[in-house]
Protein backbone atom coordinates (compact mmCIF):
# COMPACT_ATOMS: atom_id res chain seq x y z
CA UNK A 1 0.00 0.00 0.00
CA UNK A 2 1.72 3.44 -1.24
CA UNK A 3 1.87 5.90 2.20
CA UNK A 4 2.30 9.12 -0.27
CA UNK A 5 -0.88 10.81 -2.35
CA UNK A 6 -0.70 13.73 -4.47
CA UNK A 7 -2.54 15.88 -2.68
CA UNK A 8 -1.93 17.12 0.33
CA UNK A 9 -4.07 18.29 2.94
CA UNK A 10 -2.52 20.92 5.31
CA UNK A 11 -4.23 23.68 6.55
CA UNK A 12 -2.57 26.73 7.47
CA UNK A 13 -2.73 27.88 11.13
CA UNK A 14 -2.09 31.27 11.20
CA UNK A 15 -5.02 32.57 12.41
CA UNK A 16 -4.59 30.87 15.58
CA UNK A 17 -4.06 32.43 18.97
CA UNK A 18 -0.30 32.53 19.66
CA UNK A 19 1.10 29.85 21.52
CA UNK A 20 0.55 29.94 25.31
CA UNK A 21 -2.72 30.73 25.02
CA UNK A 22 -5.06 28.27 26.81
CA UNK A 23 -5.95 25.60 25.13
CA UNK A 24 -9.38 25.43 25.42
CA UNK A 25 -9.59 29.24 23.66
CA UNK A 26 -7.00 27.80 20.82
CA UNK A 27 -9.70 24.92 20.49
CA UNK A 28 -12.28 27.74 19.80
CA UNK A 29 -10.60 29.50 17.45
CA UNK A 30 -11.14 26.51 14.69
CA UNK A 31 -14.94 26.25 13.42
CA UNK A 32 -14.88 22.41 12.96
CA UNK A 33 -15.73 20.65 9.85
CA UNK A 34 -19.15 18.95 9.57
CA UNK A 35 -18.08 15.34 10.67
CA UNK A 36 -20.74 13.81 7.90
CA UNK A 37 -18.66 16.28 4.72
CA UNK A 38 -15.25 14.88 6.62
CA UNK A 39 -16.12 11.35 6.49
CA UNK A 40 -16.95 11.35 2.90
CA UNK A 41 -14.50 13.40 1.88
CA UNK A 42 -11.75 12.19 4.00
CA UNK A 43 -12.52 8.61 4.44
CA UNK A 44 -15.29 7.55 1.82
CA UNK A 45 -17.77 6.82 4.73
CA UNK A 46 -21.58 7.70 3.27
CA UNK A 47 -23.69 9.57 5.63
CA UNK A 48 -25.62 5.97 6.50
CA UNK A 49 -22.85 5.16 8.00
CA UNK A 50 -22.23 7.47 10.68
CA UNK A 51 -24.66 8.21 13.83
CA UNK A 52 -24.24 11.93 14.27
CA UNK A 53 -23.94 13.64 17.66
CA UNK A 54 -24.99 17.21 17.04
CA UNK A 55 -23.37 18.92 13.80
CA UNK A 56 -18.95 17.78 14.81
CA UNK A 57 -18.94 14.50 16.74
CA UNK A 58 -20.54 10.79 15.02
CA UNK A 59 -20.50 6.98 15.90
CA UNK A 60 -19.16 4.64 13.12
CA UNK A 61 -22.22 2.91 12.23
CA UNK A 62 -20.92 -0.86 12.15
CA UNK A 63 -23.93 -2.32 10.40
CA UNK A 64 -23.58 0.08 7.36
CA UNK A 65 -20.01 0.44 7.21
CA UNK A 66 -19.45 -3.53 7.27
CA UNK A 67 -16.30 -5.70 8.18
CA UNK A 68 -12.93 -4.95 8.20
CA UNK A 69 -10.95 -6.57 5.89
CA UNK A 70 -7.22 -7.14 7.37
CA UNK A 71 -5.51 -7.22 4.00
CA UNK A 72 -6.77 -3.58 2.97
CA UNK A 73 -5.30 -2.62 6.59
CA UNK A 74 -2.78 0.37 6.42
CA UNK A 75 0.43 0.91 8.68
CA UNK A 76 0.00 1.17 12.23
CA UNK A 77 2.46 3.48 14.50
CA UNK A 78 2.19 3.66 18.35
CA UNK A 79 3.16 6.25 20.24
CA UNK A 80 4.45 5.89 23.60
CA UNK A 81 6.47 7.68 26.27
CA UNK A 82 8.98 7.58 28.61
CA UNK A 83 8.30 7.46 32.44
CA UNK A 84 5.42 10.52 32.70
CA UNK A 85 6.46 13.44 35.66
CA UNK A 86 4.30 16.55 36.48
CA UNK A 87 6.31 18.34 33.87
CA UNK A 88 4.43 16.68 31.83
CA UNK A 89 5.80 14.52 28.22
CA UNK A 90 2.14 15.58 25.88
CA UNK A 91 2.14 11.73 24.45
CA UNK A 92 -1.88 12.48 23.34
CA UNK A 93 -0.92 16.01 22.01
CA UNK A 94 2.24 14.48 19.52
CA UNK A 95 -0.14 11.80 18.62
CA UNK A 96 -1.99 14.08 17.10
CA UNK A 97 0.53 16.53 15.82
CA UNK A 98 1.77 13.26 14.39
CA UNK A 99 -0.97 12.50 12.29
CA UNK A 100 -1.44 16.29 11.27
CA UNK A 101 2.29 15.84 10.08
CA UNK A 102 1.30 12.80 8.00
CA UNK A 103 -1.58 14.37 6.44
CA UNK A 104 0.56 18.04 5.97
CA UNK A 105 3.11 15.36 4.09
CA UNK A 106 -0.03 13.85 1.86
CA UNK A 107 -0.48 10.51 3.84
CA UNK A 108 -4.25 9.27 4.72
CA UNK A 109 -3.82 9.14 7.62
CA UNK A 110 -6.14 9.11 11.38
CA UNK A 111 -5.11 9.06 14.97
CA UNK A 112 -7.09 6.54 17.45
CA UNK A 113 -7.16 7.78 20.86
CA UNK A 114 -8.17 6.59 24.36
CA UNK A 115 -11.31 8.52 25.88
CA UNK A 116 -10.90 11.35 28.46
CA UNK A 117 -12.37 9.96 32.21
CA UNK A 118 -14.13 12.58 34.51
CA UNK A 119 -11.94 11.68 37.00
CA UNK A 120 -9.02 13.37 35.93
CA UNK A 121 -10.61 16.28 34.58
CA UNK A 122 -12.57 17.49 37.48
CA UNK A 123 -9.39 15.97 39.63
CA UNK A 124 -5.73 16.95 38.51
CA UNK A 125 -4.64 16.14 35.39
CA UNK A 126 -7.12 17.52 33.22
CA UNK A 127 -8.35 16.92 29.93
CA UNK A 128 -6.91 14.33 27.11
CA UNK A 129 -7.50 16.26 24.13
CA UNK A 130 -4.00 17.33 23.34
CA UNK A 131 -2.76 20.81 24.01
CA UNK A 132 -1.75 23.27 22.24
CA UNK A 133 -1.77 23.32 18.03
CA UNK A 134 -2.22 19.74 18.48
CA UNK A 135 -5.69 19.08 19.90
CA UNK A 136 -8.80 17.29 18.73
CA UNK A 137 -12.16 19.43 18.94
CA UNK A 138 -14.94 19.82 20.26
CA UNK A 139 -12.41 19.78 23.16
CA UNK A 140 -15.02 20.38 26.40
CA UNK A 141 -17.61 17.81 24.26
CA UNK A 142 -14.38 15.27 24.29
CA UNK A 143 -13.48 15.53 27.76
CA UNK A 144 -17.16 15.95 29.36
CA UNK A 145 -19.71 12.78 28.84
CA UNK A 146 -18.14 12.00 25.52
CA UNK A 147 -21.31 10.34 23.56
CA UNK A 148 -22.10 8.94 26.57
CA UNK A 149 -20.32 6.32 26.71
CA UNK A 150 -18.54 5.70 29.84
CA UNK A 151 -22.04 6.21 31.27
CA UNK A 152 -23.08 3.60 29.48
CA UNK A 153 -20.29 1.15 31.15
CA UNK A 154 -21.10 2.75 34.40
CA UNK A 155 -24.58 1.66 34.12
CA UNK A 156 -23.88 -2.11 33.02
CA UNK A 157 -21.62 -2.53 35.76
CA UNK A 158 -23.90 -1.12 38.67
CA UNK A 159 -26.96 -3.40 36.92
CA UNK A 160 -24.78 -6.49 37.15
CA UNK A 161 -23.67 -5.48 40.40
CA UNK A 162 -27.80 -4.73 41.60
CA UNK A 163 -28.52 -8.05 39.76
CA UNK A 164 -25.92 -10.32 41.91
CA UNK A 165 -27.20 -8.83 45.03
CA UNK A 166 -30.74 -9.15 44.15
CA UNK A 167 -30.02 -12.83 43.31
CA UNK A 168 -28.56 -12.86 46.68
CA UNK A 169 -31.41 -11.27 48.51
CA UNK A 170 -33.93 -13.51 46.65
CA UNK A 171 -32.55 -16.85 47.88
CA UNK A 172 -29.10 -17.13 45.81
CA UNK A 173 -29.80 -20.15 43.76
CA UNK A 174 -26.51 -19.93 42.12
CA UNK A 175 -25.19 -20.74 45.64
CA UNK A 176 -22.94 -17.55 45.76
CA UNK A 177 -20.35 -17.45 48.98
CA UNK A 178 -21.47 -13.49 49.85
CA UNK A 179 -17.72 -13.61 51.36
CA UNK A 180 -16.29 -13.69 48.31
CA UNK A 181 -18.34 -11.71 45.98
CA UNK A 182 -15.69 -10.03 43.41
CA UNK A 183 -17.97 -7.95 41.44
CA UNK A 184 -17.70 -3.63 43.21
CA UNK A 185 -19.37 -0.90 41.79
CA UNK A 186 -17.84 1.82 39.72
CA UNK A 187 -18.56 5.69 39.23
CA UNK A 188 -16.70 7.96 36.93
CA UNK A 189 -15.16 10.16 39.04
CA UNK A 190 -12.31 10.50 41.59
CA UNK A 191 -13.83 9.33 45.26
CA UNK A 192 -11.44 8.49 48.13
CA UNK A 193 -14.51 8.06 50.60
CA UNK A 194 -16.13 4.99 48.28
CA UNK A 195 -13.17 2.78 48.41
CA UNK A 196 -14.23 0.91 51.15
CA UNK A 197 -18.56 0.31 51.52
CA UNK A 198 -21.02 -1.49 53.39
CA UNK A 199 -24.28 -2.38 51.45
CA UNK A 200 -27.19 -4.21 53.20
CA UNK A 201 -27.87 -2.44 55.67
CA UNK A 202 -30.88 -1.19 57.56
CA UNK A 203 -32.44 -4.85 58.17
CA UNK A 204 -33.05 -8.03 56.08
CA UNK A 205 -35.45 -5.98 53.94
CA UNK A 206 -32.65 -4.01 52.33
CA UNK A 207 -30.71 -6.74 51.57
CA UNK A 208 -27.88 -9.18 53.02
CA UNK A 209 -25.21 -6.87 54.69
CA UNK A 210 -21.36 -7.48 52.92
CA UNK A 211 -17.94 -5.67 52.62
CA UNK A 212 -17.59 -3.69 48.97
CA UNK A 213 -16.65 -1.07 47.86
CA UNK A 214 -16.65 1.30 43.88
CA UNK A 215 -13.70 1.19 41.40
CA UNK A 216 -13.32 4.40 39.09
CA UNK A 217 -15.25 3.36 35.78
CA UNK A 218 -11.93 3.04 33.56
CA UNK A 219 -10.50 0.18 35.90
CA UNK A 220 -13.96 -1.70 35.03
CA UNK A 221 -13.47 -5.02 33.56
CA UNK A 222 -16.61 -4.32 31.22
CA UNK A 223 -14.53 -1.06 30.03
CA UNK A 224 -11.86 -3.90 29.27
CA UNK A 225 -14.52 -5.93 27.48
CA UNK A 226 -15.67 -2.84 25.18
CA UNK A 227 -12.36 -2.12 24.35
CA UNK A 228 -11.39 -5.52 23.44
CA UNK A 229 -14.24 -6.75 21.47
CA UNK A 230 -14.59 -7.45 17.94
CA UNK A 231 -18.29 -7.32 17.97
CA UNK A 232 -21.38 -7.41 19.35
CA UNK A 233 -21.22 -10.94 19.49
CA UNK A 234 -18.28 -11.23 21.26
CA UNK A 235 -18.82 -8.37 23.16
CA UNK A 236 -22.08 -10.44 24.89
CA UNK A 237 -19.96 -13.43 25.28
CA UNK A 238 -16.92 -11.52 27.44
CA UNK A 239 -19.67 -10.16 29.76
CA UNK A 240 -21.15 -14.06 29.84
CA UNK A 241 -17.72 -15.05 30.91
CA UNK A 242 -17.14 -12.77 33.39
CA UNK A 243 -16.54 -14.09 36.91
CA UNK A 244 -18.34 -12.33 39.87
CA UNK A 245 -17.81 -14.63 42.80
CA UNK A 246 -17.41 -17.88 43.99
CA UNK A 247 -19.16 -20.52 46.33
CA UNK A 248 -18.89 -21.96 49.22
CA UNK A 249 -17.28 -25.58 47.41
CA UNK A 250 -14.49 -22.44 45.50
CA UNK A 251 -16.39 -22.82 42.01
CA UNK A 252 -16.60 -19.56 39.80
CA UNK A 253 -19.73 -17.58 40.18
CA UNK A 254 -20.50 -16.10 36.03
CA UNK A 255 -22.64 -13.75 34.56
CA UNK A 256 -23.67 -16.15 32.50
CA UNK A 257 -24.92 -18.67 35.47
CA UNK A 258 -27.21 -14.84 36.58
CA UNK A 259 -28.35 -14.94 33.23
CA UNK A 260 -27.99 -10.96 32.72
CA UNK A 261 -25.74 -10.38 29.86
CA UNK A 262 -28.34 -9.50 27.26
CA UNK A 263 -29.03 -6.89 29.39
CA UNK A 264 -25.91 -5.47 29.98
CA UNK A 265 -25.44 -5.81 26.24
CA UNK A 266 -28.36 -3.54 25.75
CA UNK A 267 -26.95 -1.32 27.76
CA UNK A 268 -23.35 -1.11 25.69
CA UNK A 269 -24.81 -1.51 22.40
CA UNK A 270 -24.40 1.86 21.12
CA UNK A 271 -21.05 2.23 23.15
CA UNK A 272 -19.54 -0.24 21.37
CA UNK A 273 -19.80 1.59 18.23
CA UNK A 274 -16.43 3.59 17.65
CA UNK A 275 -16.41 7.18 17.52
CA UNK A 276 -15.11 10.13 14.98
CA UNK A 277 -14.29 13.69 15.58
CA UNK A 278 -11.41 15.57 14.07
CA UNK A 279 -8.08 17.46 14.80
CA UNK A 280 -7.86 20.94 14.74
CA UNK A 281 -6.34 20.86 11.27
CA UNK A 282 -9.81 18.79 10.28
CA UNK A 283 -8.07 15.23 9.94
CA UNK A 284 -9.73 12.14 11.31
CA UNK A 285 -9.93 11.31 14.93
CA UNK A 286 -11.10 8.25 16.10
CA UNK A 287 -11.37 8.02 20.00
CA UNK A 288 -12.90 5.54 22.15
CA UNK A 289 -12.45 3.53 25.43
CA UNK A 290 -9.37 2.82 27.17
CA UNK A 291 -7.54 5.13 29.40
CA UNK A 292 -5.51 4.67 32.55
CA UNK A 293 -2.69 2.23 31.38
CA UNK A 294 -1.60 2.47 35.58
CA UNK A 295 -4.59 0.73 36.97
CA UNK A 296 -6.19 -1.12 33.40
CA UNK A 297 -4.70 -1.99 30.11
CA UNK A 298 -4.55 1.57 28.34
CA UNK A 299 -5.26 1.27 25.06
CA UNK A 300 -8.08 2.16 22.98
CA UNK A 301 -10.76 0.10 21.30
CA UNK A 302 -9.68 -2.84 19.25
CA UNK A 303 -12.99 -1.70 16.45
CA UNK A 304 -11.72 1.39 16.40
CA UNK A 305 -7.80 0.52 15.61
CA UNK A 306 -9.34 -2.10 12.88
CA UNK A 307 -11.92 0.05 11.25
CA UNK A 308 -9.59 3.26 11.14
CA UNK A 309 -6.63 0.72 9.24
CA UNK A 310 -9.09 -0.48 6.97
CA UNK A 311 -9.89 3.19 5.99
CA UNK A 312 -6.31 4.63 5.77
CA UNK A 313 -2.65 4.16 4.44
CA UNK A 314 -1.42 5.08 8.00
CA UNK A 315 -2.62 5.15 11.40
CA UNK A 316 -1.36 6.34 15.33
CA UNK A 317 -2.36 5.31 18.37
CA UNK A 318 -1.60 5.56 21.62
CA UNK A 319 -0.56 3.97 24.88
CA UNK A 320 -0.88 5.18 28.24
CA UNK A 321 1.72 6.54 30.70
CA UNK A 322 4.87 5.35 29.73
CA UNK A 323 5.98 2.30 27.64
CA UNK A 324 6.75 -0.03 30.50
CA UNK A 325 2.84 0.15 30.96
CA UNK A 326 0.98 1.43 27.97
CA UNK A 327 3.35 -0.03 25.41
CA UNK A 328 4.02 -3.38 27.19
CA UNK A 329 0.02 -3.53 27.70
CA UNK A 330 -0.72 -2.52 23.82
CA UNK A 331 1.63 -5.82 22.98
CA UNK A 332 1.32 -8.51 25.47
CA UNK A 333 -2.42 -8.00 25.47
CA UNK A 334 -4.22 -5.82 22.98
CA UNK A 335 -1.82 -7.32 20.54
CA UNK A 336 -2.04 -11.08 21.67
CA UNK A 337 -5.47 -10.73 21.51
CA UNK A 338 -6.92 -9.01 18.44
CA UNK A 339 -3.50 -10.45 15.69
CA UNK A 340 -2.69 -6.53 15.68
CA UNK A 341 0.82 -5.23 15.60
CA UNK A 342 2.42 -2.04 15.45
CA UNK A 343 4.72 -1.56 12.28
CA UNK A 344 6.74 0.83 14.20
CA UNK A 345 7.10 3.11 17.61
CA UNK A 346 7.07 6.65 18.43
CA UNK A 347 8.93 7.37 21.84
CA UNK A 348 7.94 10.90 23.33
CA UNK A 349 10.77 12.43 25.53
CA UNK A 350 10.82 16.36 26.80
CA UNK A 351 14.08 18.38 27.91
CA UNK A 352 12.05 19.26 31.33
CA UNK A 353 11.10 15.51 31.72
CA UNK A 354 14.24 14.52 31.45
CA UNK A 355 15.77 16.98 33.49
CA UNK A 356 12.99 15.95 36.53
CA UNK A 357 13.95 12.33 36.19
CA UNK A 358 17.60 13.53 36.54
CA UNK A 359 16.38 15.23 40.16
CA UNK A 360 15.67 18.59 38.76
CA UNK A 361 13.07 20.67 40.86
CA UNK A 362 9.61 21.56 38.74
CA UNK A 363 10.56 25.45 39.24
CA UNK A 364 13.89 25.00 37.97
CA UNK A 365 13.08 23.48 34.68
CA UNK A 366 13.08 26.63 32.55
CA UNK A 367 17.25 26.73 33.59
CA UNK A 368 19.13 24.83 31.43
CA UNK A 369 20.88 22.03 33.32
CA UNK A 370 22.69 19.41 30.79
CA UNK A 371 24.00 17.42 34.24
CA UNK A 372 20.46 16.73 34.85
CA UNK A 373 19.45 16.11 31.29
CA UNK A 374 22.28 13.30 30.71
CA UNK A 375 21.78 11.82 34.46
CA UNK A 376 17.92 11.63 33.46
CA UNK A 377 18.58 10.30 30.19
CA UNK A 378 18.55 6.99 31.98
CA UNK A 379 15.12 6.68 32.11
CA UNK A 380 14.81 7.14 28.21
CA UNK A 381 17.58 4.87 27.57
CA UNK A 382 15.57 2.14 30.01
CA UNK A 383 12.47 2.83 27.51
CA UNK A 384 14.38 2.44 24.73
CA UNK A 385 16.19 -1.00 25.36
CA UNK A 386 12.68 -2.58 26.78
CA UNK A 387 10.98 -1.58 23.76
CA UNK A 388 14.19 -3.48 21.97
CA UNK A 389 12.54 -6.74 23.89
CA UNK A 390 9.77 -6.61 21.87
CA UNK A 391 11.71 -6.15 18.47
CA UNK A 392 10.97 -2.15 18.05
CA UNK A 393 13.78 0.16 17.30
CA UNK A 394 11.41 3.64 18.26
CA UNK A 395 11.87 6.91 16.65
CA UNK A 396 12.34 9.55 19.47
CA UNK A 397 10.22 12.34 19.39
CA UNK A 398 11.49 15.56 21.67
CA UNK A 399 8.35 17.33 22.09
CA UNK A 400 9.36 20.75 22.30
CA UNK A 401 8.85 23.40 24.85
CA UNK A 402 9.11 26.85 24.72
CA UNK A 403 12.06 26.92 27.65
CA UNK A 404 13.93 24.45 25.72
CA UNK A 405 17.69 25.22 25.45
CA UNK A 406 19.33 24.09 21.66
CA UNK A 407 22.63 22.68 23.77
CA UNK A 408 19.87 20.26 25.32
CA UNK A 409 17.87 19.67 22.36
CA UNK A 410 21.13 18.00 20.56
CA UNK A 411 22.42 16.63 23.86
CA UNK A 412 19.30 14.22 23.54
CA UNK A 413 19.88 13.63 19.94
CA UNK A 414 23.85 12.90 20.31
CA UNK A 415 22.35 10.57 23.16
CA UNK A 416 20.19 8.57 20.98
CA UNK A 417 22.33 8.39 18.35
CA UNK A 418 24.68 6.48 20.90
CA UNK A 419 21.78 4.12 21.14
CA UNK A 420 21.50 3.74 17.90
CA UNK A 421 17.98 5.28 17.47
CA UNK A 422 17.04 8.71 15.82
CA UNK A 423 15.70 11.62 17.94
CA UNK A 424 13.77 14.29 15.57
CA UNK A 425 12.55 17.38 17.51
CA UNK A 426 8.60 18.19 17.18
CA UNK A 427 7.15 21.47 17.82
CA UNK A 428 3.64 20.46 17.00
CA UNK A 429 2.43 22.07 20.22
CA UNK A 430 3.19 25.68 18.85
CA UNK A 431 2.89 24.91 15.02
CA UNK A 432 0.68 22.09 14.64
CA UNK A 433 1.18 19.73 11.75
CA UNK A 434 4.09 21.78 10.31
CA UNK A 435 6.07 20.98 13.13
CA UNK A 436 5.63 17.50 13.02
CA UNK A 437 6.49 16.71 9.35
CA UNK A 438 10.05 16.47 10.20
CA UNK A 439 8.98 13.51 12.59
CA UNK A 440 5.98 11.79 10.52
CA UNK A 441 8.85 11.58 7.46
CA UNK A 442 11.12 9.91 10.06
CA UNK A 443 8.64 7.36 10.67
CA UNK A 444 7.83 6.62 7.36
CA UNK A 445 11.47 6.23 6.52
CA UNK A 446 12.07 3.80 9.35
CA UNK A 447 8.40 1.83 7.79
CA UNK A 448 9.91 1.67 4.34
CA UNK A 449 12.79 -0.42 5.65
CA UNK A 450 10.10 -3.09 6.63
CA UNK A 451 8.06 -4.03 9.23
CA UNK A 452 9.60 -5.13 12.74
CA UNK A 453 8.88 -8.79 14.02
CA UNK A 454 7.06 -8.18 17.07
CA UNK A 455 7.63 -10.29 19.90
CA UNK A 456 5.43 -10.68 22.77
CA UNK A 457 7.28 -10.61 26.55
CA UNK A 458 6.33 -13.93 27.33
CA UNK A 459 4.66 -16.99 25.60
CA UNK A 460 1.09 -17.68 26.84
CA UNK A 461 2.25 -21.72 28.61
CA UNK A 462 3.81 -19.81 31.52
CA UNK A 463 2.15 -19.70 34.97
CA UNK A 464 0.91 -16.36 35.93
CA UNK A 465 3.79 -15.85 38.79
CA UNK A 466 6.41 -16.58 35.91
CA UNK A 467 4.78 -13.77 33.90
CA UNK A 468 4.49 -11.34 36.44
CA UNK A 469 8.09 -11.81 37.40
CA UNK A 470 9.66 -11.89 33.88
CA UNK A 471 7.82 -7.69 33.75
CA UNK A 472 9.03 -7.09 37.50
CA UNK A 473 12.56 -8.45 36.37
CA UNK A 474 12.96 -7.43 32.73
CA UNK A 475 11.45 -3.94 32.14
CA UNK A 476 11.13 -2.60 35.43
CA UNK A 477 14.49 -3.95 36.41
CA UNK A 478 13.54 -5.14 39.35
CA UNK A 479 15.56 -7.33 42.15
CA UNK A 480 12.37 -9.44 43.36
CA UNK A 481 8.50 -9.92 43.78
CA UNK A 482 6.82 -10.13 47.01
CA UNK A 483 3.95 -11.41 47.10
CA UNK A 484 1.57 -11.12 49.61
CA UNK A 485 -0.30 -14.19 51.26
CA UNK A 486 -3.59 -13.63 49.35
CA UNK A 487 -1.95 -12.64 45.65
CA UNK A 488 -0.10 -16.16 45.90
CA UNK A 489 -3.59 -18.25 46.80
CA UNK A 490 -5.50 -16.10 43.95
CA UNK A 491 -2.47 -16.88 41.45
CA UNK A 492 -2.47 -20.15 42.16
CA UNK A 493 -6.09 -20.79 41.98
CA UNK A 494 -6.68 -19.02 38.78
CA UNK A 495 -4.10 -21.38 37.40
CA UNK A 496 -5.86 -24.43 39.32
CA UNK A 497 -9.90 -22.73 37.41
CA UNK A 498 -7.69 -22.89 33.63
CA UNK A 499 -6.61 -19.07 33.38
CA UNK A 500 -2.86 -19.84 33.75
CA UNK A 501 -2.70 -19.06 29.91
CA UNK A 502 -4.18 -15.43 29.95
CA UNK A 503 -1.89 -12.75 29.89
CA UNK A 504 -1.05 -10.09 33.00
CA UNK A 505 -1.92 -6.64 33.43
CA UNK A 506 0.00 -4.95 36.37
CA UNK A 507 -1.37 -1.85 38.09
CA UNK A 508 0.78 0.39 40.00
CA UNK A 509 2.12 3.48 39.94
CA UNK A 510 2.96 5.21 36.65
CA UNK A 511 5.15 7.44 38.01
CA UNK A 512 8.31 5.40 38.37
CA UNK A 513 9.87 1.60 37.32
CA UNK A 514 9.14 0.60 40.93
CA UNK A 515 6.14 0.77 43.07
CA UNK A 516 7.31 3.82 44.25
CA UNK A 517 6.51 6.97 42.90
CA UNK A 518 8.89 8.90 44.01
CA UNK A 519 11.58 6.75 42.73
CA UNK A 520 12.41 8.80 39.54
CA UNK A 521 14.85 7.63 36.66
CA UNK A 522 15.95 4.32 35.93
CA UNK A 523 16.09 2.52 39.23
CA UNK A 524 17.11 -1.10 39.44
CA UNK A 525 17.36 -4.21 42.25
CA UNK A 526 13.67 -2.90 43.95
CA UNK A 527 11.26 -5.13 45.08
CA UNK A 528 7.93 -5.22 43.37
CA UNK A 529 4.74 -5.77 45.97
CA UNK A 530 1.90 -7.47 44.59
CA UNK A 531 -0.45 -7.16 47.40
CA UNK A 532 -3.96 -8.53 45.25
CA UNK A 533 -4.76 -10.13 41.89
CA UNK A 534 -8.11 -9.91 39.95
CA UNK A 535 -9.00 -12.60 37.20
CA UNK A 536 -10.57 -10.66 34.61
CA UNK A 537 -11.77 -13.63 32.51
CA UNK A 538 -14.18 -11.76 30.23
CA UNK A 539 -12.18 -9.12 29.23
CA UNK A 540 -9.11 -12.15 28.87
CA UNK A 541 -6.46 -10.95 31.42
CA UNK A 542 -5.14 -11.39 35.15
CA UNK A 543 -4.62 -8.27 37.21
CA UNK A 544 -2.13 -7.57 39.56
CA UNK A 545 -1.99 -5.22 41.92
CA UNK A 546 1.63 -3.55 43.37
CA UNK A 547 2.06 -1.04 45.81
CA UNK A 548 0.06 1.41 46.75
CA UNK A 549 -1.80 1.84 43.58
CA UNK A 550 -5.76 2.46 44.41
CA UNK A 551 -8.36 1.25 41.52
CA UNK A 552 -10.55 4.51 43.07
CA UNK A 553 -7.97 7.74 42.87
CA UNK A 554 -8.66 10.48 45.21
CA UNK A 555 -9.40 14.16 44.48
CA UNK A 556 -5.86 16.18 45.34
CA UNK A 557 -5.70 19.30 47.86
CA UNK A 558 -7.11 21.52 45.25
CA UNK A 559 -9.49 19.84 42.77
CA UNK A 560 -9.20 21.34 38.86
CA UNK A 561 -13.16 21.45 39.61
CA UNK A 562 -12.76 24.37 42.01
CA UNK A 563 -11.58 26.57 38.88
CA UNK A 564 -13.87 25.26 36.58
CA UNK A 565 -17.17 26.56 35.49
CA UNK A 566 -19.82 28.48 33.13
CA UNK A 567 -19.14 31.96 31.58
CA UNK A 568 -22.31 34.07 31.12
CA UNK A 569 -22.91 32.39 27.34
CA UNK A 570 -22.37 28.78 29.15
CA UNK A 571 -19.22 28.27 27.86
CA UNK A 572 -16.99 26.33 29.78
CA UNK A 573 -13.92 27.70 31.33
CA UNK A 574 -11.38 26.21 33.68
CA UNK A 575 -11.25 22.80 31.96
CA UNK A 576 -7.25 22.19 30.64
Amino acid sequence: MSLTSSESTAVTTATLPPPGTPDIEIARAVQPQSILLLAQQRLGLAADSLIPFGHYKAKLDTRHVGPVDPASFGRLVLVTAITPTPAGEGKTTTSVGLNDGFNQLGVRSSVCLREPSLGPCFGMKGGAAGGGRAQVIPMEDINLHFNGDFHAITAAHNLLASILDNHIHWGNEAGLDPRHVYWRRVLDLNDRALRNTIVGLGGSAHGLPRETGFDITVASEIMAILCMADDLTDLRQRLGRIIVGRRHDHTPVTVSDLGVEGALAILLRDALQPNLVQSLEHNPVFIHGGPFANIAHGCNSVMATRYALSLNDVVVTEAGFGADLGAEKFIDIKCRQSGLSPDAVVLVCTVRALKMQGGMRKVDLARPDLAALHEGAANLERHILNLRQFGLTPVVSINRFPTDAEEELIAIQAICRELGVNAVVANHWALGGAGATDLAQAVLDQMAEGSPEVQPLYPDHWTLVEKIETIASRLYHAGDVAFSADARRQLEEYQQLGFGHLPVCIAKTQYSFSADPKLRGAPSGHTLPVREVRLSAGAGFVVAVCGDIMTMPGLPRRPAALDMGLNAEGDVYGLV
